[in-house]
């Protein structure tokens, strides 16, 4: 095999190997936010990533999360079941964006919102990634606009 010329530098062992980790390895020694469970994947923690975090979020039925944001960090989230809905502040009022399987949502640093699954019955499962390496959670009392400069 052929290596490129910048991949000859000395790395950590744990950066020199691609990881597994099965679902059944997912950490659930993570910060949480009352109303859901976050299961972690990759991090910091789990295999020596320094600038991503990926896990699972799980959103019980008839269940919303707190208040929340994710300090930095930029959150990209996916679908994987149920229909959860993302709210946030606009600065007008509470915005509300219906999800189903296959979709994705793009969350900006620092924006508080909470996740809702209103299905009586079905939990919401949904896989986040971060541009952190660790899962920042940042637990707010209310959602509140960020201020917005003028354009």
């Amino acid at each position: 095999m052929t290596f490129h010329p910048d991949l000859t530098a000395t790395v950590a062992p744990s950066r020199a190997r691609i990881h597994h980790v099965r679902a059944g390895e997912l950490v659930g020694d993570t910060a949480q936010t009352s109303g859901m469970t976050r299961l972690e994947a990759v991090s910091g923690k789990t295999v020596g990533s320094e600038r991503i975090w990926t896990g699972e979020t799980h959103v019980a039925p008839s269940t919303n999360s707190g208040n929340h944001h994710h300090g930095e960090a930029e959150t990209s989230i996916y679908i994987v079941s149920g229909r959860p809905a993302f709210v946030f502040h606009d600065g007008a009022g509470e915005v509300r964006i219906q999800t189903g399987p296959g979709d994705y949502i793009f969350v900006p640093p620092y924006v508080p919102h909470r996740e809702e699954n209103p299905d009586p019955d079905e939990p919401a499962v949904v896989v986040i990634s971060r541009s952190t390496q660790e899962g920042i959670v940042v637990n707010v009392p209310e959602l509140t606009p960020l201020p917005v400069a003028p354009a």
